[in-house]
């Protein structure tokens, strides 16, 4: 029998399909082995799959074979997890647009994986100032100090700078990668990839060999989103990637956090509008930043026997919204998004919390019921 795993590759080899369509695919079909088998009339009621898409599939579809792709791609890329296997990342895989292949070098460690060690993105500009430089390296090292992993993008500036202080203080960090994970970008942080493979761990999207492209940094940027609990943006012009972190992360439930600076210093621009859309301030009292990141909810292994009557606690209106509309019969995902009218990344948030607080249990095809 061929693994589902198989099946998320063979779909990711299909031109005009993406993250977002494979996601829809696998909530309208259950699994992504039954949508590889369902007609071409079946896949246009899945909604995205238009004439053009469709055609595509079928044309595409007819050469690919699953079980041999996924063999052949083992041997390139020894190490990656696709969304059917249980150690793909548990936050990102409540995105929209999870990686259908997420590859990685270095060393794993499960509690990351499962969402039981809380991992916090720090981005910025690629040219900070002394003042975002130093903020930087006081933020990563109390934040490896007390138990959290450093997530970014490898890129020079805040990124480079975020990932040595949190490895200087002990602690673990994770490069996402715009690049194949073999690949080192920009090539003057070789012995930064050296370091990080020895006690944390780079990913990416991209197969091995994958060279740098313009178009991948941004994208990659949804992953470091999607990793982490929190955003911390520390300086960024108004023209910025950690902008475009910090919208993947509002629209996937995240908290958001910004450096203030001066009004009239370029790299604070970003930061300043983040600010003013209600991002949350980063104070020079670490001690608030670290219990305000300490309160964000871990999954501490509620036990599903626990009778959840007992332990229903007073609910915030969104959570509350959300469990109204659950009941004992599984529903899918785009269902509850429909009957509560919010945002799908507002929804995600709260089905996330909930199962947390081990009050809801997710199915397989982002399919979820009460526990």
């Amino acid at each position: 029998m061929v693994e589902e795993g198989a099946y998320w590759l063979a779909w990711a080899q299909i031109s005009g399909v993406g993250p977002v369509l494979l996601r829809r695919l696998e909530q309208h079909f259950g699994t992504l082995a039954t949508a590889w088998n369902a007609t071409k009339v079946q896949l246009g009621e899945v909604e995205g799959f238009g004439f053009q898409t469709l055609e595509k599939v079928v044309q595409q579809r007819s050469r690919l074979h699953p079980e041999q792709l996924f063999t052949k791609h083992q041997q390139e890329n020894s190490h990656f997890w696709t969304p059917a296997d249980a150690d793909y990342p548990r936050l990102l895989l409540e995105t929209p647009s999870p990686p259908p292949i997420l590859y990685y070098r270095g060393e794993v460690e499960l509690q990351e994986n499962l969402g039981q060690k809380p991992m916090v993105g720090i981005v910025g500009t690629r040219q900070p100032s002394e003042y975002g430089i130093r903020w930087t390296r006081q933020i990563s090292t109390a934040l490896a100090k007390n138990g959290f992993t450093v997530v970014s993008g490898m890129a020079e500036g805040i990124d480079t700078e975020s990932h040595i202080a949190a490895m200087k203080a002990g602690g673990r960090t994770i490069a996402v990668l715009g690049t194949g994970v073999d690949v080192i970008y920009p090539h003057k942080n070789r012995d930064l990839y050296k370091q990080i493979l020895t006690t944390g761990l780079v990913v990416s999207e991209y197969p091995t060999k994958t060279p740098p492209d313009r178009t991948h940094f941004p994208r990659r940027n949804r992953i470091i989103a999607g990793l982490s609990r929190a955003i911390l943006v520390m300086e960024a012009p108004i023209k910025s990637g950690a902008l475009i972190t910090a919208t993947y992360a509002n629209e996937f439930g995240r908290d958001v956090y910004a450096l203030p600076g001066r009004l009239d210093d370029y790299p604070s621009q970003g930061c300043l509008k983040l600010l003013n859309q209600g991002a949350s301030f980063i104070l020079k009292e670490l001690d608030e930043l670290l219990t305000m990141l300490g309160a964000i909810p871990q999954i501490d292994g509620v036990e599903a026997s626990t009778p959840t009557e007992q332990l229903m606690p007073t609910l915030s209106p969104e959570l509350q919204t959300v469990m109204d509309v659950l009941a004992s019969e599984v529903l899918p995902f785009d269902f509850i998004v429909q009957q509560t009218d919010m945002a799908s990344g507002s929804v995600s948030g709260a089905l996330l919390q909930l199962e947390l607080m081990g009050f809801v249990s997710q199915l397989p095809g982002m399919r979820y019921q009460k526990s």
